[in-house]
């Protein structure tokens, strides 16, 4: 079970402190020789065969983050869904890789699902087929894993991830790291001043940034740095044929996207509609930069709520 000795915003609402305490499972597997973590808030290992039928629920990321960005979020879903946020190699409590690609990345999102037990015994596979959802750069994953896997699957939904018209400027590259090795800072407190968004956005919500900031960070030889491999961001991060795989994504698809998205304009949502098709619901979060969940946390869990009911009413 894993517990925090993280220090929470005095003047944090009530939800997010209750949301932050519920208890959740750490978890790790191997996947191509790496060591992948995940967070559960049910225990995977309990077989109770009465339960009723609940389908699953994974979260993933975007670059440079980690499961602990959903950590408000998941406890929102538990009472109708058995809910997963995974740490992709390279990020978070992951193992790091010499190269990465995406569709490593895509076998430790199947990896993860089986190890939770998210896929349904055959006899409840129409009710309880696990639902995908990514934020950003994990919505670029849930995409290529939705279009790709041969498993059945509820739905996806992608949390501001640009997939642009090709007639469009290009989005720019991500600058390779120059590092040879992360930056090591002297102490938590000089850590935690350097936590930034990216892209930069404000935020209003500081309760919530400074708990990532918290979970972003760990203790190493000579000080603190962050909990993800600087090689990840550069590593085919728009290189994949994005826009193939949104269309050719099995079952049903959705798009949230803020507002005041940076990287999410007017024009590529119309995009992305266009290629999911007219029954795929494209909803936009007022208020809401490209960090959603973080802008408005609340408007976010109601309108995935409300997404997640209509598909679990009408099933495929």
């Amino acid at each position: 079970m894993k517990t925090d000795p993280l220090e929470i915003d005095p003047n944090a609402p009530d939800w997010f402190r209750h949301a932050i305490a519920q208890p959740v499972h750490s978890r790790f597997l191997e996947v191509a020789g790496c060591r992948i973590h995940y967070l559960a808030w049910f225990d995977p290992d309990a077989k109770n065969e009465n339960a009723p039928a609940r389908p699953g629920l994974l979260l993933i990321h975007g670059g440079g983050a980690h499961a602990n960005w959903w950590r408000f979020i998941a406890p929102f879903f538990m009472a109708t869904n058995r809910v997963c946020a995974i740490d992709l190699s390279g990020m978070g409590d992951s193992g790091n890789r010499n190269i990465y690609q995406p569709e490593t990345w895509t076998s430790e999102v199947e990896a993860v699902l089986h190890d939770a037990g998210l896929y349904p015994r055959d006899a409840d596979i129409i009710k309880t087929k696990p639902l995908i959802v990514g934020h950003s750069f994990g919505g670029f994953m849930a995409m290529k894993f939705g279009a790709e896997t041969r498993l059945p699957l509820g739905g996806t939904v992608i949390v501001d991830s640009p997939v642009q018209d090709p007639t469009d400027i290009p989005l720019p590259e991500p600058a390779a790291s120059s590092r040879t090795a992360p930056p090591i800072y002297p102490d938590q407190a000089t850590a935690l001043s350097r936590f930034r968004l990216m892209p930069e956005q404000p935020c209003e919500n500081s309760y919530i940034t400074d708990f990532i900031a918290q979970t972003s960070i760990k203790e190493c030889k000579g000080g603190w740095t962050w909990k993800f491999d600087f090689q990840v961001m550069g590593s085919r991060r728009f290189g994949e044929p994005y826009r193939v795989e949104l269309k050719a994504l099995k079952g049903r698809a959705a798009l949230i996207h803020g507002q005041k998205s940076a990287i999410v304009s007017p024009r590529t949502v119309s995009y992305m509609s266009k290629l999911m098709g007219p029954t795929a619901p494209v909803i936009e979060i007022p208020e809401a930069h490209h960090h959603v969940m973080l802008d408005q946390p609340l408007a976010f869990i109601s309108t995935l709520r409300a997404l997640l009911d209509t598909w679990s009413r009408n099933p495929e």
